[in-house]
C-alpha cells in the first residue's frame, strides 16, 4: 500500500471514516472575525460540513473594535460589515455551551487580530472555573501572500488553547485535500490576492477540517461520559 493510501484510507481497519460518523450531542462553535470576508467564507463552509456531521453548530463573529472611521474608509470592508450585520456576535456563554470551537481568522503580523486577543482576554472567568478545559478546538486563517503569517497565527492562537487546556484538532495530513490546498497541517489556510479573490482552492480542506473536528469531539465526549 502506498504512503497516500496509508494516510487516508482504511482498507487494513474496520474503522470508519471519519467523515461517515454521526456526532449528534456534539455542540460545535465556529467562531470567525473577517474584515472583508474570506475567514467567514471558511466558517460558512466549515459551519455547512460540521453540521452535516449532525453536530448542533453555532455560527458566531468576533466583535468589532474598529471605529468607524477605519470601516468607512475600506469599501470592502464596509460592505462586509453590513453583509453580516445579522450574524450574532460571540460571547463567553457560546464557549461554555459548545464542546469544541472552529476558529476562523486572518493573520496580523503573524499573529491573531486585535479584536481576537480582546475576545480570548474575556474569557478568564470560564478558565478559572475550569470551563475551557477538554474544548476540542482547531484553526483556520488567511493573509494576502504565502508567507505572511498564516502558519504562525494558527500556532499562536494554539498557545492560548494550550493554556485553555483545550484538545488540539489539527487537520495534519489526515486527507488528500491537504496537498491541494497549500499543505498546512496546522490548520488550513488560504491566500487571498489584492482584490479579495481566494488564490488556493481550500473549501474541501475546510469540509474535512470541520468534519475531524466535530470528530475528535464526538470521541472526547463519548470519553468523558463513559
Amino acid at each position: 500500500m502506498g504512503f497516500l493510501s496509508r494516510l487516508f484510507g482504511n482498507e487494513d481497519n474496520n474503522q470508519p471514516k471519519e467523515e461517515s460518523i454521526q456526532v449528534e450531542n456534539v455542540k460545535l462553535a465556529v467562531i470567525y472575525y473577517s474584515s472583508t470576508g474570506t475567514n467567514y467564507q471558511m466558517a460558512q463552509w466549515a459551519k455547512e460540513a460540521a453540521a452535516a456531521t449532525g453536530a448542533e453548530v453555532k455560527l458566531l463573529k468576533v466583535p468589532e473594535l474598529a471605529p468607524n472611521s477605519a470601516i468607512e474608509s475600506n469599501p470592502a470592508w464596509k460592505a462586509h460589515v453590513e453583509e453580516t450585520k445579522d450574524v450574532p456576535e460571540v460571547t463567553t456563554d457560546d464557549l461554555d455551551w459548545a464542546d469544541s470551537y472552529i476558529f476562523s481568522v486572518p493573520t496580523r503580523f503573524g499573529n491573531v487580530p486585535g479584536q481576537v486577543k480582546q475576545f480570548f482576554d474575556t474569557a478568564g472567568g470560564l478558565w478559572a472555573n475550569g470551563k475551557l478545559a477538554n474544548k476540542v478546538v482547531s484553526a483556520m486563517s488567511s493573509a494576502q501572500n504565502p508567507h505572511g503569517g498564516q502558519e504562525a497565527t494558527v500556532l499562536n492562537l494554539y498557545t492560548t488553547m494550550y493554556h485553555w487546556g483545550a484538545i488540539v484538532a489539527a487537520p495534519g495530513y489526515t486527507d488528500a485535500t491537504a496537498f491541494t490546498s497549500g499543505g498546512n497541517p496546522y490548520g488550513n489556510s488560504v491566500t487571498v490576492d489584492g482584490e479579495g479573490n481566494m488564490q488556493e482552492d481550500v473549501e474541501e480542506a475546510v469540509k474535512h477540517q470541520a468534519r475531524r473536528t466535530a470528530t475528535v469531539a464526538k470521541w472526547v465526549k463519548a470519553g468523558m461520559q463513559g
